[in-house]
């Protein structure tokens, strides 16, 4: 026999709780508009009268008003996701006595409580203050020098997804740093691709979900693919023909704010419905290049589901041609990762839906809007 009460609080989960409190504030929202004397519309099937009648924006509204009510304080955070989409951390140069360059990173473990959601804080550990970390960037063959410091209440390390010797592994014994310790990590940058680097201390599944993983990015070298030049230059920074894309770099992430090995927000770096309430602006003429991680804890897959268009994905990013070509949607575990390429310059401007293809996902953070115009003011 099944115990029927149970069986119904077993069902009650605190993301159907959290649901049921944005519906309750999506009501307290319309009784304030009718309060204010901005009726809401009659039940009708004119969809523009029903627009047209709703003081909230396009752009909030493009999934049924399902976002998080409010702002979150960006400065006292320290980072700002609109910024950490273009935000490159390049390092330090410096010239080795064999020529080959060499590119030091500075990195610090710091405990700091964010704010992921508006009025909801999480108790984040970070490197460098923020959730993603910085987006490390490099070229292919670059020697990489990254000093971390533990200025942190628990050990810490970083783990780079990449190819290097064993005692630069960031795992107990091999580069785990002490509280008020630290560790110089050295290898060259290879393969060329898009990966990361995360926290490999134990438990890990606590240290990645509480915030320590970050982009890592190292570019081909052209001299080294003369087969694919043009191509390899074209994700090379600095260049004129990487002058053309619009690159972005996004992380899938989630938080369990309550601790019960369960997420009740999602988001691509950090912020629940950033990019809803403040949409990408993208240049309809350029190309766009997504440098995509998933690092979320907790939930066996994420999703990126592009709206109105379709994209080559470059798996890993490893590759210089597309391991598929024209999707709108791909599946990435934790820690997989890859590089999506697409361009809106035969669509018309206008607000363009991106988000998780988990409904739960998008409805609690994972979702976002491109805004293509024509161009830049």
């Amino acid at each position: 026999m099944v115990d029927v009460g149970t069986w119904l609080r077993e069902r009650i989960s605190r993301r159907s709780i959290l649901t049921a409190s944005l519906a309750a504030a999506g009501g307290t929202a319309i009784a304030a508009r009718n309060t204010l004397g901005q009726a809401a519309p009659q039940a009708s099937h004119d969809m523009t009268a029903m627009a047209s009648a709703d003081a909230m924006p396009r752009h909030m509204n493009a999934h049924g008003a399902m976002v998080t009510v409010g702002a979150v304080d960006n400065s006292a955070n320290g980072f700002d996701p609109t910024a950490i989409l273009t935000d490159w951390e390049r390092g330090t140069v410096s010239v080795l006595p064999d020529g080959r360059t060499l590119r030091t990173f500075a990195i610090t473990a710091q405990d700091k409580t964010l704010e992921i959601a508006p009025g909801v804080s999480f108790p984040a550990w970070t490197y460098n203050g923020r959730v993603p970390g910085p987006a490390l960037r490099a070229k292919e063959g670059e020697r990489i020098r990254v000093v971390f410091q533990n200025d942190g209440s628990h050990p810490h390390s970083m783990h780079f997804h990449g190819i290097h010797a064993a005692r630069m592994d960031g795992i107990p014994g091999a580069g785990l740093v002490d509280p008020g310790g630290e560790f110089v990590y050295e290898f060259d940058a290879r393969p060329f691709g898009c990966h990361l680097y995360h926290c490999h201390a134990l438990p890990l599944k606590r240290h990645i979900h509480k915030g320590m993983y970050g982009a890592f990015v190292v570019d081909p070298d052209p001299d080294r693919h003369p087969d694919q030049e043009q191509i390899a230059r074209s994700r090379l920074l600095d260049t004129p023909e990487n002058a053309r894309w619009q690159e972005l770099v996004m992380v899938m992430n989630g938080f369990d704010t309550n601790f019960d090995e369960e997420n009740e927000f999602y988001a691509a770096n950090t912020i629940a419905h950033a990019y809803a309430k403040t949409p990408i602006r993208i240049v309809r003429s350029k190309p766009v290049r997504i440098y995509l991680i998933n690092v979320l804890e907790f939930d066996l897959i994420n999703s990126f589901h592009l709206h109105g268009n379709f994209f080559d994905y470059f798996d890993q990013g490893t590759t210089l041609a597309p391991t598929l070509k024209t999707v709108d949607l791909i599946m990435q575990c934790q820690g997989q990762r890859g590089i999506l390429e697409f361009t809106y310059a035969e669509h018309e401007p206008g607000l363009y839906m991106f988000h998780a293809h988990q409904s739960e996902f998008t409805e609690l953070g994972w979702m976002g809007m491109f805004d293509v115009i024509e161009a830049l003011a």
